[in-house]
């Protein structure tokens, strides 16, 4: 048993479980066929909620974070191994003085998934699209709408040429080293964004794919890859490398751009992508003139 198991009330008068809040784990899979399954839990009898369906979560314990402790519910409440998804991003409902958060991550296969716990009636893989059809947990009904949108992976590409030239760090004296003091910083973003230009995620935090492209004198970066960064040397023009990573389908993916190179957002907006300015990304890094701290 948890620090975090218990009752709390909250601002709007409501009672809930979990000392500390609590968290649950949207987790879906997405077939070579198209169709999406999501993963939901059937409640036992005896708990709240009892025989509807929802996903697997639970209360917070007080020195874990929403998306460890989301995961670690899963992991006590079924046998789906939680070291294989990917998180995607975090919604949180808030109730004042007491909040739930949905964790959204992809899941590589439609692997068979079993209760591990006298908490979890049944699981089962439901197509998207059917999941109404379910007697479905009351609060997992309401936030359902909004989880539904949220089924896909921010991928950020960074125009790494661009980027760096509108950083004071002394990029005109050596360009490798300021790419890869850019590829450095940007290990950051694995701890989430916050506020993603134009509403393109449904997340409150969204936990990104990033790729840098490097160009010209700054290829070698690429032979040094960073935890979080896929590194990725353009043979010629950084640009048309973009453009040609935009032109191959993902399923789940939704591109954000980052430059401020007029000609390449035209290109970047004509293949579907968003686009966003340094300025938004820079404000995310550390500062290196304030000794590396995040502004």
């Amino acid at each position: 048993m948890g620090d975090g198991d218990g009752w709390a009330g909250c601002e709007r008068g409501h009672t809930h479980w979990g000392r500390f809040g609590a968290a649950g784990l949207l987790a879906y899979h997405r077939d070579a066929d198209g169709q999406v399954w999501v993963l939901l839990q059937q409640r036992a009898w005896w708990g709240l909620g009892g025989g509807t369906w929802g996903m697997f979560g639970g209360a917070l314990h007080s020195h874990e974070d929403a998306v460890t402790g989301a995961l670690r519910e899963t992991s006590e409440e079924c046998t789906l191994d939680t070291g294989t998804v990917d998180v995607q991003g975090t919604a949180v409902e808030d109730h004042g003085g007491w909040s739930f958060t949905s964790v959204t991550a992809a899941v590589p296969g439609l692997v068979e998934v079993r209760p591990a716990s006298r908490e979890t009636r049944r699981a089962a893989w439901v197509r998207a699209e059917e999941v109404e059809d379910r007697k479905l947990f009351a609060p997992f009904a309401r936030s359902w709408p909004r989880l539904r949108e949220g089924m896909k992976k921010l991928v950020l590409v960074v125009d790494a040429a661009n980027v760096v030239g509108a950083r004071a760090d002394g990029w005109w004296k050596d360009r490798a080293g300021a790419n890869a003091r850019l590829r450095d910083d940007l290990t950051v973003l694995s701890e989430g964004i916050k506020d993603v230009p134009g509403r393109l995620v449904p997340f409150d935090r969204s936990f990104p794919e990033v790729v840098l492209v490097v160009e010209g004198a700054a290829r070698g970066v690429a032979g040094e890859q960073a935890e979080g960064v896929r590194v990725v040397a353009a043979p010629g023009s950084g640009d048309d490398h973009i453009v040609g990573l935009l032109a191959r389908p993902v399923p789940d993916a939704v591109h954000l751009v980052v430059t401020a190179d007029r000609e390449l957002r035209a290109r970047c907006e004509a293949a579907g992508a968003a686009v966003t300015g340094p300025r938004w990304l820079l404000e995310r890094l550390p500062d290196r003139r304030r000794g590396g701290r995040r502004p």
